[in-house]
């Protein structure tokens, strides 16, 4: 099956992730067409990806993969719960996985609702070989991001957790903007105690700069950086 040339043949069929895979993305697809799968997933491991695939979104859900790194290569109309169905399910759970949808049976607003939840591409079949590594490779990035800014997201949170009150009080007050002399006023101490807790915060957070601690605060769930008023 060469680059370039549509995908729907094949007759070897993806294997299991192993143990010791497990920083290793996996490709998941999902399609009632056994063909179509076999192919899928000769395409994916000629790419030097590892691909796993499920004949349908319940038994994608039963394997208890969806944590895993990578993408998922979804059909849109299977039998049960659809494409679709499961881009919403994802989204409602808090996993955004990039998602490459691909389908005979695509329409426009079809399309419209998958790309504007986020999906990586909406292709139809037949596709050729490098359009869909294309659309695998960007969606396997995209999840690589998003991991990394979640995990420095969990640090900052960490770290943010080893602050006094009156150290988060200051970190919200520098991350307005604030001078030392404003947040000294607002807060009714002197600037020098200012000063003393915005170097520790400093410390505790990481931060060589001012610049970098405004930025670890960014790295925060919007729910985490509340207003002065809810941290007293």
């Amino acid at each position: 099956m060469g680059v370039g040339q549509p995908f729907l043949r094949g007759s070897s069929s993806s294997s299991p992730k192993r143990r010791g895979d497990e920083d290793q993305p996996l490709v998941i697809i999902v399609d009632d067409d056994a063909s179509v799968r076999t192919a899928l997933s000769e395409l994916i491991l000629s790419a030097g990806f590892q691909p796993v695939s499920f004949a349908s979104t319940r038994e994608l859900l039963d394997a208890d993969l969806l944590n895993a790194p990578g993408c998922l290569i979804l059909d849109v109309r299977m039998p049960g719960e659809s494409g679709l169905h499961l881009q919403r399910h994802l989204a409602d759970n808090g996993n955004p996985k990039p998602i490459i949808f691909l389908t005979g049976h695509g329409d426009i607003p079809m399309t419209v609702e998958a790309m504007k939840a986020g999906a990586v591409d909406f292709l139809t079949k037949p596709v050729r070989d490098q359009t869909l590594l294309d659309a695998v490779t960007a969606g396997i990035a995209m999840d690589a991001e998003r991991r990394a800014a979640a995990a420095i997201s969990r640090l900052n949170i960490e770290r943010l957790e080893t602050l006094t009150q009156r150290e988060r009080e200051v970190l919200y007050e520098v991350a307005r903007g604030r001078l030392n002399k404003q947040i000294a006023f607002d807060l009714g101490i002197s600037e020098v105690t200012v000063k003393a807790h915005r170097s520790s915060v400093m410390h505790k957070m990481g931060a060589g700069s001012v610049g970098e601690l405004i930025r670890a605060w960014e790295t925060l769930p919007r729910q985490m950086r509340p207003d002065r008023r809810s941290l007293t």
